[in-house]
């Protein structure tokens, strides 16, 4: 008894220790120059090889320090993608029994993947979109954001991956989620049902669904109910029911005729408020003062994973 009451405290000693480290290595990283060197100070393979570690803090962790090492970086992406990084955060994406886990993973495969064709062909052959499907039938509200954000992000891209979605039945699964509590998961879901309803080629979204028109009539109803504070709040979902509307019935919406669609206190918002919002400080610092940095990298050794 007293042997494995020892060993479960060094073992939430270690966990500590080496999390400390990855939180560490996560701000130097936010440095493009310094991201890019991880690799070649010998920095990324244990990185990588942290995401199949036992202890599900330090899977978490390794994922959120990897998405600050892709993030908007093609030249990390590269590296990542040689160094078969995609392939054990597929794997925690779908099938780690811990959802913080899942959470991170997908949050970094999302960063590897954009503006990353090969990632993005690499995630469509993995059958990453059931992954995907699995993610927003979850009942955890960050797990369904990032879900339905990536979605979202990959039907802009490629019009032909609306097939994938309405075959795999996401049509139905983002009308419930447009009725989400969280503001956010019901932006995303009408963000993702616009999209396929842009598509016409295909009528990936069937425009003759009641529930879909339910959905729009009751998210009319609850708009128009709000108070001016929760109206100014939810800009982007008033401009998305309104323009769903309007694609799919060829009518103007209700919210257009009540003069609902665009408020004076839309004009007060900061225009790059969503950009601020997932961009780390630092790496958008590292990026103005990119010229100004003239010291070599410091070189952050990992040792093996656990």
């Amino acid at each position: 008894m007293q042997k494995a009451k020892l060993d479960g405290f060094f073992q939430k000693k270690l966990t500590f220790i080496w999390t400390g480290m990855l939180d560490e290595l996560q701000e130097h990283v936010e440095s493009i120059d310094l991201a890019n060197d991880l690799h070649s100070i010998g920095g990324l393979v244990p990185l990588l090889s942290y995401l199949k570690n036992s202890n599900a803090k330090i899977r978490a962790k390794s994922a959120d320090v990897l998405t600050t090492v892709v993030q908007n970086n093609p030249r990390s992406q590269q590296l990542v993608m040689e160094a078969n990084g995609f392939e054990p955060l597929l794997t925690n994406f779908i099938a780690d029994p811990d959802i913080r886990v899942r959470t991170k993973a997908l949050g970094a495969i999302s960063s590897l993947i954009r503006h990353n064709q090969p990632g993005i062909t690499a995630f469509r052959l993995a059958n990453g979109y059931a992954g995907l499907r699995d993610a927003l039938v979850s009942d955890t509200t960050r797990f369904q954001r990032k879900a339905l954000n990536l979605i979202h992000y990959l039907l802009q891209e490629s019009n032909s991956d609306c097939k994938i979605v309405r075959d795999l039945g996401f049509a139905r699964i983002m009308i419930h989620l447009a009725s989400n509590q969280d503001l956010e998961v019901r932006e995303f879901a009408l963000r993702g049902l616009l999209e396929l309803a842009r598509e016409e080629s295909e009528r990936n979204l069937d425009r003759a669904d009641v529930n879909l028109r339910q959905l729009l009539e009751e998210r009319t109803r609850r708009i128009i109910a709000m108070s001016d504070e929760d109206l100014c709040a939810a800009r982007e979902e008033r401009e998305l029911v309104d323009i769903l509307w309007t694609v799919c019935y060829d009518e103007p919406s209700c919210l257009r005729e009540r003069g609902l669609v665009y408020l004076p206190c839309d004009d007060e918002m900061a225009p790059d408020v969503i950009r601020d919002r997932f961009e780390p400080p630092l790496r958008a610092w590292a990026a103005r003062r990119h010229d100004e940095m003239n010291e070599p990298p410091v070189p952050l050794l990992l040792g093996p994973a656990q």
